[in-house]
């Protein structure tokens, strides 16, 4: 835990840009419009000083922990800070204890918890209390999602507050603003065309933090010529050469990209769908999940509309497992552009859905006694198997045996529809119903 002042170094040049850069104020503060803009709720909360307990949940490098900071710096309470790696229940509670003493004396306390996500449930708790009582103002800033990882006794008395990813002109103008603050370059003369500003915002992918860090390194290694440093496409080039995907194996945001991929698919948008694929295997997912994301599509989504989906998706699986990345990514990426383009039908899935209703929430009635074996002769005895059908033995393949529990008799679970292959599927079905309407009852 520490103080607010220690929020607020002196100004180094040694510092690394983006911590000289750090915004001071809400006028220097970039992007986040729609939380800190004119009439906003959240800019109006922070000049009034009337700020309640909230949650900042956003991607790395849109400014959570800097807005805390602005905040530290307007209000009139005290304001401490907890590391969830360092801080454990005695240090919570040692801190609590003290807030609830100082609100008895009329002062407020503001406790900001950088990556709130990692506290413990335990370490949640702790806190619990002293936010009901407001014996402190608690901000948390997290890149996971809230409902998942913030305690949901605790989650219902903060207010959450989204920050969204930083636009190409949000980091082009901060780019600019570096070269001209004496904070940045501003003391240097740089020289630094438009596009290339534009390459390293486009490389940044929304990251404020990776946005400075690469222009520094493009900045240090530019070429200086009678005290003048000229930054060229060829200096960026090099730094710029493999963006860096916001993607977390375990995180919000792979929930995210794995729905986007079937959702695409189910679409049948291949170019989104392949989209999405790369973004999950450069991102640094398994391949083997993907795989086996693709084989539960190939029948839920796709289903007897076209039955070799999914024959196709084990094979994309073995091959996955068997030459592993980058090799499989054009095995996934056909099994993708296949289950993309396929025609589809959620038959299968919806016909076990309603089938697994009666499982579970009717009488679980014994097997008839007609399709029941009967090795034994005490089974025999017992008439297992007595009346059964053979079904290979009739001209139609088809016999009157009841098959289906007498409470169920009648429910009917899969309904096909007239997409690909399930067009036969369709016409068969009604040949079979056709049958029974015709001999059930008249033997």
């Amino acid at each position: 835990m520490t103080e607010e002042t220690s929020l607020f170094e002196q100004n180094d040049a040694n510092q690394p840009l983006a911590s000289r850069m750090r915004p001071r104020t809400l006028a220097e503060f970039v992007g986040q419009e729609q939380l800190i803009g004119p009439g906003k709720v959240l800019r109006q909360l922070i000049d009034d000083d009337a700020i309640s307990s909230m949650i900042f949940w956003g991607p790395p490098g849109v400014g959570k922990t800097t807005l805390a900071r602005i905040i530290a710096t307007k209000t009139q309470a005290r304001f401490l800070t907890f590391s969830a790696v360092t801080s454990g229940i005695k240090e919570i509670r040692q801190v609590m204890e003290t807030a609830e003493a100082n609100r008895a004396l009329g002062e407020r306390t503001i406790v900001f918890v950088d990556e709130i996500h990692r506290f413990n449930k335990a370490q949640q708790d702790a806190f619990l209390p002293f936010v009901e009582k407001g014996s402190i103002t608690l901000i948390g800033a997290t890149t996971e999602n809230p409902s998942f990882e913030i305690n949901a006794a605790l989650l219902s008395r903060m207010k959450v507050f989204v920050m969204q990813q930083l636009t190409q002109a949000d980091l082009e103008s901060l780019l600019h603003q570096v070269l001209t603050d004496e904070r940045g370059f501003g003391t240097q003369q740089v020289q630094i065309e438009p596009t290339t500003i534009g390459a390293i915002a486009d490389f940044a992918n929304g990251d404020a933090r990776i946005a400075l860090n690469t222009l520094e390194m493009a900045v240090i290694n530019g070429q200086r010529v009678n005290e003048v440093t000229t930054v060229d496409q060829s200096d960026v080039k090099q730094l710029v050469s493999r963006k860096s995907l916001l993607y977390d194996k375990r995180g919000d945001e792979h929930y995210n990209i794995i729905s986007a991929l079937h959702k695409s698919m189910r679409n049948s948008d291949v170019d989104a769908a392949l989209y999405w694929l790369s973004r999950m295997l450069e991102g640094g997912e398994d391949p083997l999940y993907v795989a086996r994301r693709l084989i539960r599509f190939a029948s839920e989504d796709v289903g007897m509309a076209d039955s070799r989906a999914l024959e196709i998706t084990v094979a994309a699986y073995q091959a996955a497992h068997m030459i592993g990345m980058p090799e499989c990514s054009v095995n996934l990426a056909q099994a993708v552009t296949y289950l993309a383009l396929a025609p589809k039908s959620n038959a299968i899935y919806t016909a076990y859905s309603a089938a697994k209703e009666d499982a579970l929430h009717t009488l679980a009635e014994p097997v008839p006694l007609q399709i029941r074996n009967a090795p034994t002769k005490l089974m025999e005895d017992l008439h297992y198997g007595e009346g059964y059908q053979y079904a290979h033995d009739t001209k139609d393949k088809i016999t009157t045996l009841q098959t289906m529990p007498d409470n169920l008799v009648g429910h009917e679970y899969y309904h096909p529809t007239m997409e690909g292959s399930e067009q036969r599927v369709t016409k068969r079905m009604e040949q079979i119903k056709e049958w029974h309407r015709q001999h059930d009852g008249n033997d």
